[in-house]
């Protein structure tokens, strides 16, 4: 892995709305965050330049909670207060087989209220109303009905984060999610960027099917949720 790339997995949120994602992206600064409708991930250049923290008080609502991917063991900035979140990994898809698959299909616009009820139901993280303009969306059908789906999210120079990857409770064990995770990597590949995922620290099943599926561990990593402090 090249220097570029470590810096870019070091802080993809950032990487990514400074560039491919730029579209997406509220900024001032050295802090930038998406869109809201389609993301509660923010970002700065640096974490502890209280500059920055002052800089994403201006994008954010008192109230409001964010999320940071990659943020720093210490705590924030004064101002801040860290209200939840957590540890998980950071893992990269050198070694995964990708492979596109007759039975998944693209999920567009239409879809969108299906999505977020299956998200609802199985909660694999962040997924709002915009969340599917990111792109990559890709889900199995059952006489009709989503049951499973994972799409892509953060999308710095160069790779693309595999995300959402959810399936209906009655439909688990039937390798769903890792058809999906291949077929959602083999639309990266075929960009010419590589596939990366995050998942929960405790979650070791999923951990478990990534690392099987090819996945390997990069590093752990803090998903801290913050918001601005009351006085």
């Amino acid at each position: 892995m090249t220097t570029v790339d470590r810096v870019v997995l070091d802080n993809p949120v950032w990487c990514a709305l400074t560039g491919p994602q730029r579209r997406f992206a509220i900024s001032k600064g050295q802090a930038a965050r998406y869109q809201p409708e389609v993301s509660p991930f923010v970002a700065l250049a640096d974490a502890a330049d209280p500059a920055a923290w002052a800089d994403l008080a201006e994008l954010v609502e008192p109230g409001t909670t964010v999320l940071m991917p990659g943020a720093p063991d210490e705590g924030p900035a004064v101002g801040w207060e860290l209200v939840g979140g957590g540890k998980g990994v950071q893992l990269t898809g050198e070694d995964l087989v990708a492979a596109p698959d007759p039975e998944v299909v693209t999920l567009g616009a239409v879809d969108v209220p299906e999505m977020l009820d299956l998200v609802a139901r199985t909660k694999p993280g962040p997924f709002g109303p915009r969340t599917l303009e990111l792109g990559g969306y890709r889900g199995i059908r059952h006489d009709g009905k989503l049951v499973a789906m994972a799409g892509e999210r953060v999308r710095p120079p160069g790779w693309a984060e595999i995300s959402a990857v959810c399936t209906d409770p009655a439909f688990r064990g039937r390798g769903l999610a890792n058809r999906l995770v291949r077929a959602v990597a083999a639309g990266i590949q075929e960009r010419g960027e590589r596939p990366f995922l995050h998942a929960a620290g405790n979650n070791d099943n999923a951990i478990r099917l990534y690392l099987a599926m090819g996945f390997r561990h990069r590093r752990d990593i803090n998903f801290h949720a913050y918001r601005i402090a009351t006085r």
